[in-house]
């Protein structure tokens, strides 16, 4: 069982608590104390550990990362780990070079961009964003029905007036017509709905500061109380909806006026 698994078992939230490094144990080939992803001595890759991918690197689970750091780190643990450096070994370890680059290329990926890694570390905590995006798409695409989203309180009223200049422009279009003021409307309105997506990355690193403060008490042996850990997720839930909402937003508008 991982760190991070038994930390979940025990109920501590592994959004709090600093992931078990992929250990030192003793290298297969030559018995020394090898490094997490091959030995330090006789440079053998050893067999990958199921590890999230912030253990992966050894990070603790933190927003906030060092992304100039992380990407050193990548191309030094690809130098030891991609399968065309390790092809004149052994099967066997071919095999695990090829796992271990796949998780490294994945958790990479996943780790150096902000919203990705937002939403990793969210679903560490439970919380399936994206399948409960895929979900909403598939019931919608079974019924027939329009995919429900849930619009923030405080854009409730702009965005059913903004909704209804849409399918006023999309009817247009059925019919030939062109309205220029109408046009202009929803211009300005793509405006304005932008800067509103592009500030929610101010919220975002907000919401990051605030969880990882919480890890940070956890590193030093404080109390981290379970509401605050919760207050901290569900905040970070929050803006990620909002920003997604956003984004379907702009996306209605850009397809409506370029069809203009």
């Amino acid at each position: 069982m991982t760190q991070a698994q038994q930390n979940k078992t025990e109920g501590k939230g592994i959004l709090v608590v600093t992931p078990g490094k992929a250990g030192r144990t003793n290298c297969w080939s030559c018995g020394d104390m090898r490094a997490a992803h091959f030995c330090v001595q006789c440079g053998k890759v050893q067999p990958p550990a199921p590890v999230d991918y912030f253990t992966f690197f050894g990070l603790p689970y933190k927003l906030n990362l060092d992304t100039a750091k992380l990407e050193r780190e990548f191309y030094d643990l690809s130098r030891h780990l991609h399968p065309d450096i390790n092809a004149i070994k052994s099967d066997r370890e071919q095999e695990w070079a090829l796992q271990q680059s796949s998780h490294l290329n994945d958790a990479y990926r996943t780790l150096k961009d902000p919203i990705l890694r937002t939403e990793y570390l969210l679903r560490l905590q439970g919380v399936q964003l994206e399948e409960q995006s895929k979900a909403a798409t598939e019931e919608a695409r079974l019924t027939g029905k329009a995919k429900k989203q849930v619009v923030p309180p405080d854009l409730l009223e702009e965005v059913f007036e903004l909704n209804m200049e849409l399918e006023e422009m999309r009817m247009n279009r059925k019919m030939g017509e062109n309205d220029r003021t109408l046009e202009r409307h929803l211009q300005d309105a793509r405006k304005k709905f932008g800067s509103k997506h592009e500030s929610m990355m101010q919220d975002l690193s907000a919401s990051w500061n605030a969880w990882d403060a919480l890890v940070e008490r956890a590193e030093k042996g404080d109390e981290v109380l379970e509401e605050d850990r919760l207050a901290a997720r569900d905040k970070m839930v929050d803006v990620l909806n909002r920003r997604n909402y956003l984004r379907n937003l702009l996306r209605d508008i850009d397809e409506v006026l370029e069809g203009a």
